[in-house]
């Protein structure tokens, strides 16, 4: 599996595929509590499993069950198969003339990309030697 590329296309018929196995709408992005657009965001499973149903013809034809699919993800394969999918799925709905949803996409592409960087740069801030230092006397008290 390491190694294998996939076709990302979203389309009707992966849209059907996907309300039909997960009860998942990609047309109601917006809807819910909380929004499935949200619920994407936060649920990386539920991502991974949405990109198999996605691909599952291709992964049918080479004999890929979803078990084997998820055991060849590791994070690097994921960031892109994420990557890929918002990419496809903003591209779908823009092309399909639903610039709310295609714009909706974009920005939670960027919040997600604007929470890592400001949780990244908060780590980078932290003087983890002063806190290890600091939480051993405060245990000792």
């Amino acid at each position: 599996m390491q190694g294998r590329q996939w076709n990302m296309a979203i389309t009707l018929d992966a849209i059907r595929r996907l309300k039909g196995t997960l009860g998942v709408d990609l047309f109601a992005m917006l809807e819910g509590d909380p929004p499935l657009l949200t619920k994407l965001a936060t649920d990386i499973g539920l991502l991974c499993d949405i990109i198999f149903v996605i691909i599952k013809p291709q992964a049918d034809a080479s004999s890929v069950t979803d078990e084997q699919f998820g055991s060849s993800l590791g994070g690097e394969s994921i960031k892109a198969a994420l990557d890929s999918f918002y990419s496809e799925l903003e591209d779908f709905f823009q092309k399909m003339g639903r610039a709310d949803l295609a714009k909706a996409v974009a920005a939670q592409r960027r919040v997600i990309d604007l929470a890592v960087a400001k949780v990244t740069t908060d780590i980078e801030r932290l003087n983890l030697e002063a806190l290890v230092r600091d939480s051993g006397k405060l245990s000792m008290n």
